[in-house]
């Protein structure tokens, strides 16, 4: 495995200096900036849209990763490739109300990354009809929708499954995991073939940011 990707996530972050935030984090070492799209329907919160990420692509030349916890998916993500996103992940789930093919085929055609996410009760076969069509599985450790929440290590089954796949595919796919990701757990989720860690408290809580990221990527 190549070097661990680490995604901050920004819901943690202080949003009365989020410019601020950001510019801390890139120069502790964060490879990437993750997004949580929320609209209060698919997932019983509401975060930021497409607005704030244009925001956040002003101040940060890091790859953006926008994660859409969103029904109609396939209807908002035009604002958010227009908004900088360089990946963008959607839902899997038929809640999300979404023709999951045809969203990952304009994410695609968009320039941007594809992934798809899988909720903590969703099987991993349901995202078997897709292979070849994302680019990268997001494994959600918590249920979607709120930030501090215990990690649940029996979806490290599912990583598993992920990095099999990996191991026989020509074309690979990065394997994210999204959830009380900390020290402890970002071990447990490498060793079972995550290759992405989106952390969000254990980064903006603590006081310094790049032993928080060096200390997730196990250095």
């Amino acid at each position: 495995m190549g070097r661990i990707i680490i995604a901050p996530s920004i819901l943690a972050a202080d949003f009365s200096r989020l410019a601020a935030e950001l510019h801390r984090v890139q120069a502790a070492g964060a490879d990437w900036i993750h997004c949580d799209i929320m609209d209060g329907h698919f997932v019983d919160n509401i975060s930021f849209g497409p607005e704030v990420v244009r925001l956040v692509r002003k101040e940060t030349t890091l790859p953006l990763d926008v994660h859409l916890m969103i029904e109609h998916a396939d209807h908002y993500l035009p604002r958010f490739v227009k908004a900088g996103a360089n990946s963008i992940t959607v839902h899997v789930e038929p809640e999300a109300k979404h023709d999951v093919l045809e969203t990952l085929r304009k994410i695609r055609e968009s320039g941007c990354r594809a992934g798809l996410t899988l909720n903590p009760e969703t099987p991993i076969e349901s995202i078997e009809p897709f292979l070849g069509q994302f680019d990268m599985l997001l494994v959600m450790t918590v249920h979607p929708g709120f930030g501090g929440q215990p990690f649940r290590d029996d979806q490290m089954e599912k990583v598993r499954r992920a990095a099999k796949w990996n191991e026989s595919r020509e074309q690979k796919i990065d394997i994210e995991v999204d959830g009380g990701i900390n020290p402890q757990t970002a071990r447990i989720s490498i060793e079972n073939g995550a290759n992405v860690l989106v952390a969000g408290t254990s980064i903006f809580r603590s006081d310094d940011y790049a032993k928080a990221i060096r200390e997730l990527r196990g250095e």
